[in-house]
């Protein structure tokens, strides 16, 4: 399998700006800058693509963990936060909240860093990454 996304820019790296498409179409012509990705302009940038890309392959990745030990979720929610320090992505960090009947806190916390630890996304990133898991 493979998927690819693109990019088109004009201009320098500070006053430029481009736009970024995927295969899918779910993003086509998306804006991002120097503006967007430092400052607060409007449109997306590489780090919140990052976060979006680790906390959906994790959250896929956990259901079929937890399914595998005979855990049927109701409902999985991460949120990701990539810290982007003097030029280097530093750390991938995941907030998970989970409504899973019959498991306890620490089974579910158990399995949420298998997960972490299984996530294709995480091993792709040579950074630190860490997950924290909330039962709801």
């Amino acid at each position: 399998m493979k998927r690819y996304g693109s990019t088109v820019w004009n201009g320098t790296g500070k006053e430029g700006n481009g736009l970024v498409n995927t295969q899918s179409g779910v993003l086509k012509d998306t804006q991002f800058s120097y503006k967007s990705r430092f400052e607060e302009g409007i449109g997306t940038n590489p780090e919140e693509l990052i976060a979006a890309a680790h906390s959906g392959c994790y959250t896929m990745k956990f259901t079929f963990v937890l399914g595998g030990a005979g855990f049927t979720p109701e409902q999985i929610a991460t949120k990701c936060d990539i810290t982007l320090d003097n030029g280097v992505i530093t750390k991938s960090e995941l907030q998970v909240t989970g409504k899973v009947p019959g498991i306890t806190a620490e089974k579910f916390a158990e399995l949420a860093e298998e997960a972490r630890a299984g996530c294709l996304v995480t091993k792709l990133y040579n950074c630190v990454t860490t997950v924290v898991a909330t039962l709801a």
